[in-house]
């Protein structure tokens, strides 16, 4: 483990006013929301979609890395440039989704636990000859009747923590994931007792696994209602929420965090982000490394074959979330957007 090559890594993900595009959607992932926007789901297509994501000039001004997937990181430009190559030649760092995905965890109905840890030592290696510099693990947490469990708390944990210190070994950045699920019913008060749960079991992990906080990134979810609790948090609320549960239970040593969006609108994810740092005074960066909330609307007009315009919508997003990673995006700016 060389901790120069992790901290110089990290510092250059967490740059100012960028974040990161997760463009790392599995095929089934991909087919879902390709069906959505009437677009028949292919290798072909899929590269098609990824290139106008990976090339669009200009989109290097507010994005610092990209998260990408087994097929993407050896697809190649229509010019015949390796997709990891198109990143780096941006200045962009390309990063890899590592995890084989969220399965049922045994004796505990309604939770899943992260598989994939078997072989990752010869993956990485693999993924670092392709070009990337970082990686992603995703673990999944649901808030329901007596869930989440310890079990699957501690589970994910040490999952996640082993994932990172196969990392480090490699000189990758781990960015560990343990989303807490925006499906269900619950209260932002249940939201955050799940987020501290397993933030504190994470941290503790890491520890034990002799893990570098300082070359790792924690992807966070925000500490928000469910989607179908009949009390919605505002969104200062959500903001100030958020931040007390980092403040409480983040080490200061921490790289720094990156929100997911996690089921939330466009303008929404936005907004809460920009507040957030708004009101912040935290020791870590704080920016984001979002999905759906940055492609939404550029999958459509892309599936539309409005591309320039796909393309425009992209960078404005793009930009929002860069301006409010900083706590100086302007909602009305909205108002203007080219779609």
């Amino acid at each position: 483990m060389n901790i120069k090559i992790l901290k110089n890594t990290a510092a250059a993900i967490l740059a100012p006013q960028k974040g990161i595009l997760a463009a790392d959607e599995s095929a089934p992932t991909c087919a879902k929301r390709f069906a959505s926007a009437g677009v028949p789901c292919t290798e072909e297509t899929r590269r098609e979609y990824r290139e106008l994501l990976l090339t669009t000039p200009d989109i290097e001004k507010y994005l610092s890395g990209v998260i990408l997937f087994d097929e993407t990181i050896r697809q190649k430009t229509k010019d015949g440039l390796p997709f990891p190559e198109a990143l780096i030649k941006k200045g962009i760092i390309p990063g890899i989704k590592v995890d084989a995905g969220a399965k049922e965890l045994a004796l505990h109905p309604g939770e899943k636990v992260t598989e994939g840890l078997d072989g990752l030592r010869e993956r990485l290696a693999e993924y670092k000859a392709l070009g990337a510099r970082f990686a992603k693990w995703r673990a999944v947490i649901t808030i329901g009747p007596n869930i989440p469990s310890q079990a699957c708390i501690s589970t994910n944990a040490h999952a996640l923590a082993r994932y990172s210190a196969l990392c480090q070994e490699a000189d990758i950045v781990p960015i560990v994931e343990p989303e807490v699920l925006i499906d269900g019913d619950h209260t932002i008060e249940q939201s955050y007792e799940a987020s501290q749960a397993i933030l504190k079991n994470l941290f503790r992990e890491l520890a034990d696994q002799n893990v570098a906080l300082e070359g790792t990134i924690l992807k966070a979810s925000m500490v928000i209602s469910g989607k179908e609790s009949k009390k919605q948090a505002s969104r200062e609320e959500v903001a100030q929420a958020t931040i007390k549960c980092l403040k409480e239970n983040l080490p200061k040593n921490l790289a720094g965090v990156v929100f997911l969006s996690g089921g939330q609108s466009d303008e929404q994810a936005t907004e809460h982000l920009n507040l957030i740092n708004k009101i912040g005074k935290v020791p870590w960066r704080l920016t984001f490394s979002y999905a759906r909330a940055i492609q939404n609307p550029v999958l459509k007009l892309w599936a539309a074959k409005k591309i320039e315009l796909a393309k425009q919508v992209y960078l404005f997003r793009a930009k929002a979330n860069a301006l409010a990673s900083a706590g100086i995006y302007d909602p009305s700016s909205e108002k203007n957007r080219p779609y």
